[in-house]
């Protein structure tokens, strides 16, 4: 391993380095500090978030530009507000003894006029997101045409923000003849795009492999019913009493929840989401970097640009669409030479995706069990314990002493042991007595693409299938309805499965607990002004017998179809005498009064 001495970098930085107390360099910063200080070259750097580089990149810049001019040299570009600012202050510091070295922010959120004016003072280094950049670009308050240098940080995640068109539109302001550093933990296609377009024949280094997980990060998922994710969620954390954590969810409304749920329920936690007004982001960020949030609830959007030290814990409460995603996640953790874990809490439906996350990051999960509330209560005993033992004494109670000891003279030690912590246990021990057994034992493939386990169709004891009167003329497909169902009984997407979808109908199962709730809710109701009728069914999936559930009786009071709710097929025999089984029965009920003339439009979702 080489030292910074031996990197060439001069004094200035060299003094800096000492003081913020780097002792030798990352392996991508000693792959990339010696390439870009001896050669007028374009870069692609792939490494993880947590690995060094901003130094990889930061150093190289300030030994390069002229600190005597006021013109713009160099420009790093960044997903995010917080990233920004934290590029800007560890360039300030990497610089601090560069006489006349101004690098300024630029990003939504603070005031355009503000940033402008610092820019006019002469800024050296802007860093910037981009829509902000776009804007002051358009309106002229800033020139960076002469930039010898530009850097796209985490360009992975600004692709993947929708931010292509932003950098492409600020690069073409840019000189041809720069030279352009890409930074990115993974390379997906969009990124390979843009080096393309904007890179001249650009040196390439990998720290480790491409899109590959650090080797200080361990991979661990946990198999739940949907239902209970919460749950395991709060035992996870439990079991792991010094946990300082990030929970990863899909949408702002499951974050935002799922962080007031937490605090409703004692535990320390805060959301950080897009619907946070600037402020509020602050406020959540200044509370976890002092640790006074312990658990950050938070979308992958929001989190982007997080540099938070000490980081135990990753927990993906949720599954990121793109699997390339969970590489960022997992990074949150695991940095600085430090040793991390990367939790997933998955329902049957989504083993497959842990499969396809394997092959992207090259590591190989482990499945573990949910512990159990036995498990919990001796970890949080022992925790105490250890505090206790490891705690200094405050001598300020000594003059209480004598009271306490005549309080307790008619106990011994280990009834006064027992009495001691039993406030901290009992509390832990009434919550976790006789709890359930969150765990799942893996099963066979679905057709929906996971594993179901012991869900079967609507002839398993444990699921009810039903048989619903909208299908692919409606504009609907499996992942379309089943996005509708979900919406409108509010379940968790793994609450809807086995989705199959036929020309003018569907079918779907449930757990058997929400059959009354299902069909309570689809009791005479209208979707866009038309009925849509659901009714248990004897399909049983799989191309199997279909059921014609179209027909029935009419009510004439609100032109709907009656069914026996309770058992939810009705009188199935009747009503297939007075339907036949001729396909003319279902088209001409399908252009019937409750429908209109026309099919209904495609919900939103």
């Amino acid at each position: 391993m080489s030292t910074f001495q031996e990197l060439g970098l001069n004094d200035d930085l060299l003094r800096a380095i000492t003081d913020l107390g780097f002792t030798k360099p990352s392996e991508v910063q000693e792959k990339a500090i010696p390439i870009l200080l001896e050669s007028e070259t374009d870069l692609v750097a792939l490494a993880q978030t947590g690995t060094g580089k901003t130094a990889a990149f930061g150093f190289p810049m300030l030994e390069k530009i002229d600190v005597d001019s006021r013109t713009t040299q160099g420009l790093i570009l960044s997903p995010t507000r917080e990233l920004c600012l934290q590029i800007t202050n560890e360039m300030k510091q990497y610089g601090k003894y560069c006489k006349g070295l101004n690098v300024v922010a630029i990003y939504g959120g603070s005031s355009i006029t503000d940033q402008a004016r610092e820019v006019k003072r002469g800024a050296q280094i802007i860093v910037a997101t981009p829509g902000r950049m776009k804007d002051m670009i358009s309106r002229r308050l800033v020139d960076i045409s002469k930039i010898q240098y530009s850097v796209l940080d985490e360009a992975d995640e600004m692709l993947n923000m929708g931010f292509k068109e932003d950098i492409t539109d600020i690069l073409s302001h840019t000189p041809d003849d720069k030279n352009t550093w890409l930074f990115s933990a993974t390379m997906p296609r969009e990124v390979a795009t843009i080096a393309k377009k904007f890179m001249h024949n650009p040196q390439e280094i990998t720290v480790g492999n491409k899109n590959e997980s650090t080797n200080q990060v361990s991979h661990e998922y946990y198999l739940v019913n949907a239902r209970d994710r919460y749950q395991a969620l709060k035992r996870l954390s439990d079991a792991n009493p010094d946990i300082f954590s990030v929970v990863f969810c899909r949408t702002k409304r499951d974050t935002q929840k799922v962080a007031e749920q937490l605090i409703e329920d004692g535990y320390s936690a805060g959301a950080l989401h897009g619907d946070l007004s600037q402020n509020q982001r602050d406020l959540v960020m200044t509370s976890f970097r002092k640790k006074q949030i312990q658990t950050l609830v938070a979308t992958d959007v929001a989190a982007r640009g997080i540099d938070v030290d000490n980081i135990t814990h990753v927990i993906n409460y949720q599954l990121p669409d793109e699997p390339e995603i969970y590489t960022h996640r997992s990074g949150r953790t695991g940095r600085a030479g430090k040793t991390g874990i990367s939790m997933v809490i998955v329902s049957k439906s989504e083993v497959r995706k842990i499969k396809s996350i394997e092959r992207i990051i090259k590591k190989q999960f482990e499945k573990k069990d949910i512990p159990d509330g036995a498990d919990i209560c001796e970890v949080q005993l022992m925790s105490l314990a250890n505090k206790i033992h490891n705690t200094e004494v405050n001598h300020e109670i000594d003059k209480h002493l004598s009271s306490i000891n005549e309080l307790f003279e008619d106990t011994d030690k280990d009834e006064l042991i027992k009495k001691f912590f039993s406030v901290e246990f009992t509390r832990f021990y009434n919550y976790y007595n006789k709890s359930k057994n969150l765990n799942v034992a893996e099963g066979s493939f679905d057709r929906d693409g996971g594993r179901e386990g012991g869900r079967d169709f609507g002839g398993s004891k444990n699921s009810t299938r039903y048989f619903i009167n909208v299908g692919g003329k409606d504009g609907f497909d499996w992942m379309k309805l089943k996005d509708f169902l979900k919406e409108q009984l509010n379940l968790g997407r793994d609450d809807v499965f086995k989705v199959e979808t036929k020309d003018s109908f569907s079918f779907f199962n449930t757990e058997n607990e929400l059959k009354e709730k299902v069909l309570a809710h689809f009791t005479d109701f209208k979707h866009e002004g038309r009925f849509v009728n659901v009714e248990v069914s004897e399909n049983r999936g799989g191309g199997g017998r279909r059921d014609r559930r179209s027909g029935g009786k009419r009510d004439g009071k609100s032109g709907g179809r009656r069914s026996d709710r309770k058992g939810g097929s009705g009188n199935r025999s009747d009503r297939r005498r007075s339907e036949g089984n001729s396909s003319s029965s279902r088209r001409s009920e399908n252009k019937s009064s409750d429908f209109g003339s026309s099919r209904p439009r495609r919900s939103r979702r």
